[in-house]
């Protein structure tokens, strides 16, 4: 299908386009080794279209070893989810001791981070 240009129709959702007023901010690991599992924890939310809308998929990962911690499926993005996923991966990996402000499509969380 892709060498002859045929593709699905149907409403994605439009996520990656920065609103004029968000702020962005900086690349906190440019300088970092990153040298073992649980240093540091990072979060992605995708959506998965599906018959009737989407599904939104957010994944807690250890950045060190790309192993997913913790997952959770919702139809609605908001927060919700995301802190749920969030604080299973803390029960299951330890707890955490530094905040870090972690933007993501309008929907901003105060998380706390292992150091």
């Amino acid at each position: 299908m892709r060498i002859i240009g045929l593709e699905a129709i149907y409403k994605r959702p439009n996520t990656s386009i920065k609103h004029p007023e968000k702020r962005i901010y900086p690349y906190l690991l440019r300088n970092m080794q990153i040298t073992r599992p649980n240093q540091i924890w990072c979060a992605d939310i995708s959506y998965i279209p599906v018959k009737r809308g989407s599904l939104y998929l957010v994944a807690i990962m250890d950045w060190a070893t790309r192993k997913v911690l913790s997952w959770r499926l919702s139809n609605a993005m908001d927060a919700s989810f995301c802190k749920e996923a969030l604080d299973e991966a803390i029960a299951k990996y330890g707890p955490l001791v530094r905040v870090f402000r972690i933007p993501c499509h309008g929907v901003s969380l105060d998380i706390q981070h292992v150091v």
